[in-house]
C-alpha cells in the first residue's frame, strides 16, 4: 500500500526529476493474417491492428491523467514481418503501408516489427523483407525496423552482417533529406528478445499471447537525484540507492501496467525497467556515472560503474514487479542522452569506449552517428563486433547507426525531440571488407551447449 510519504515522493520525483513511464506497447500477433494474396493480407493486417489497439492512446491518457504519471509514448509492436509476408512472395513494403496507416489511425507514436530473425540463414521471406527495408523505411513516418543476426545458440550469420552494412548506408541515403533518418528506426541485434517494448527494436515474438501490454519505464534524473544526496557514500551504500530507487520506479510501472492491461481487456505482459535517457537536462544516464565519481563519462571507470548502475537497477526493480522482461537495464543512446551527447562532443566517449560498455549494460552500441562516407563493409564488422559480444556473453546486444550522409566528425545531425542530436563520431579508417566478405557463419560458443 502507497502511504501519504510515498505519494509525495512520486509527485516530487515527477514535478522534479523527470520521472516518466517511457512508453506503454501494445504487443500483437499477425499469425492469423497470414494469406497468399498480399492485398488480402495486409487488409487483415490493418484490420486486426485498428480492433486490438483503438483504445490504447485513450486509456493512456486517461491513465496519464488521473495517476498525474507522465506517459510520454503510446506504440505498438507486431509479429516480425518476415513471417507474416513469406506466403505472398514479393516486395512486402505494402505491409510496411499498411503498418504505417494503421498506426496513424490510431494515434500511437511508432510501430516496430518490420522484421527478420537470420541468425542461422535466410529463408526467401526473410531476404526479400531485409532486402525492402530502406524503401519501407522512406516511405513510412512511424515503422521501425529490426534484423536478429545472431544467438548465443546459432553463431553469428556473418552474411547478414555484410548485409545490413548495405542496408543501413542505403536507409540513410534514402532520407538523407530527414537527416538520415531512415537509419535511426533501423536496429540490428543478436540474441533479440520477443518482449522489448522500446523502438527501435520491438517485434512480438511468436512465443507471446495473441495480444498484451509492456511498459518501459524510465527514471534516469531520479537516480542522479537520488545519488546527489550522498557525496560521501562508499559504493556498497551507492549500489543500495540505486537498488532502492529502482524499486520505487519500477512499482510506478506496474502500476501503470496492470491498469491498461485491465482498461484494455488483454494480458499484461512485463516491465522493462530500463533507464532510458533523454536530452533532456537532468535525464541522462551519462550524469550518473558523473555523480558516481566520475569527471566525464567516458574516462576509465566508466564500464566498472556502468556495470554497478546496470546490476542494481535490475536487482532493485526486479522485487516491485511481478514480470520483469524486455531488455531491463540502462540503456546508453548517445544522441538521447544529454551527458552522453557533451563527453562524445569532447572526445572523451569514443565508440571504442561504447563498445566496451556494451558489455555491461543494456542493448548496445545505440543511436551512433558516423561519418558519412563510412563503407557498408566497415557498418558490418561494427556488426559483428557488437554481435560477438552479446553472442559470448549470452545477452542481447545491437547496433542503431546512423551513416550522416554528407558530414564528416566534427559535425552533427539534429533529429529533436526524443531522438536528440548526434555528433558525427570518428571511426577507424583501416579496413575489415576482406573478414565481411568471407561470408559464412560465425560458430556458437561452447556455452551454447548447456542442454
Amino acid at each position: 500500500m502507497l502511504n501519504a510519504y510515498d505519494i509525495l515522493e512520486t509527485i516530487r520525483m515527477i514535478q522534479d526529476e523527470c520521472l516518466d513511464i517511457r512508453t506503454i506497447t501494445m504487443g500483437i500477433s499477425l499469425l492469423d493474417c497470414i494469406d497468399s494474396d498480399i492485398n488480402k493480407a495486409c487488409q487483415k493486417v490493418y484490420d486486426k491492428i485498428i480492433e486490438k489497439s483503438k483504445n490504447l492512446v485513450k486509456v493512456g491518457s486517461d491513465i496519464e491523467k488521473e495517476f498525474g504519471i507522465p506517459i510520454i509514448n503510446k506504440r505498438i509492436s507486431v509479429t516480425p514481418i518476415s513471417i507474416v509476408s513469406a506466403a505472398c512472395g514479393g516486395n512486402p513494403v505494402p505491409f510496411a503501408k499498411a503498418l504505417d496507416e494503421a498506426a496513424e489511425a490510431v494515434g500511437v507514436n511508432l510501430i516496430g516489427g518490420y522484421s527478420a530473425l537470420v541468425q542461422k540463414g535466410f529463408s526467401a521471406g526473410d531476404l526479400e523483407l531485409i532486402k525492402s527495408i530502406p524503401e519501407a523505411l522512406s516511405v513510412t513516418e512511424r515503422v521501425c525496423s529490426s534484423v536478429n543476426v545472431g544467438s548465443t545458440k546459432a553463431g553469428i550469420n556473418l552474411d547478414a552482417c555484410g548485409l545490413m552494412g548495405r542496408i543501413i548506408r542505403e536507409c540513410a541515403e534514402k532520407t538523407v533529406d530527414r537527416a538520415c533518418f531512415g537509419a535511426a528506426k533501423l536496429v540490428v541485434f543478436c540474441n533479440a528478445v520477443e518482449d522489448n517494448p522500446f523502438m527501435a527494436g520491438a517485434f512480438h515474438g511468436v512465443g507471446e499471447p495473441d495480444c498484451m501490454i509492456n511498459v518501459g519505464v524510465s527514471g534516469p534524473g531520479v537516480v542522479r537525484s537520488a545519488l546527489s544526496k550522498y557525496p560521501e557514500a562508499n559504493i556498497s551504500e551507492i549500489a543500495d540507492i540505486i537498488k532502492k530507487t529502482s524499486y520505487k520506479i519500477t512499482r510506478i510501472g506496474q502500476l501503470v501496467g496492470v491498469t491498461a492491461s485491465e482498461r484494455l481487456k488483454v494480458p499484461f505482459g512485463i516491465v522493462d525497467l530500463s533507464l532510458a535517457p533523454t536530452p533532456a537536462v537532468g535525464d541522462s544516464v551519462a550524469h550518473i556515472l558523473e555523480e558516481i565519481g566520475l569527471e566525464r563519462c567516458g574516462t576509465h571507470g566508466t564500464t566498472a560503474t556502468l556495470a554497478l548502475l546496470n546490476d542494481a537497477v535490475k536487482k532493485g526493480g526486479v522485487m516491485a514487479c511481478s514480470r520483469i522482461g524486455g531488455l531491463s537495464g540502462a540503456f546508453i543512446p548517445v544522441s538521447e542522452d544529454a551527458g552522453m551527447i557533451d563527453a562524445a562532443k569532447s572526445g572523451t566517449l569514443t565508440i571504442e569506449k561504447l563498445e566496451a560498455m556494451t558489455a555491461v549494460c543494456s542493448v548496445g552500441l545505440d543511436m551512433i552517428v558516423v561519418p558519412g562516407d563510412t563503407t557498408a563493409d566497415t557498418l558490418a564488422a561494427i556488426i559483428a563486433d557488437e554481435a560477438a559480444i552479446g553472442m559470448v556473453n549470452s545477452k542481447t546486444t545491437a547496433v542503431r547507426i546512423i551513416p550522416a550522409i554528407g558530414k564528416k566528425v566534427g559535425e552533427e545531425l539534429d533529429w529533436g525531440g526524443l531522438f536528440g542530436c548526434g555528433p558525427v563520431m570518428p571511426i577507424k579508417e583501416e579496413s575489415a571488407s576482406k573478414f565481411i566478405n568471407r561470408g559464412g557463419q560465425i560458430p556458437a560458443p561452447m556455452q551454447s551447449l548447456k542442454n
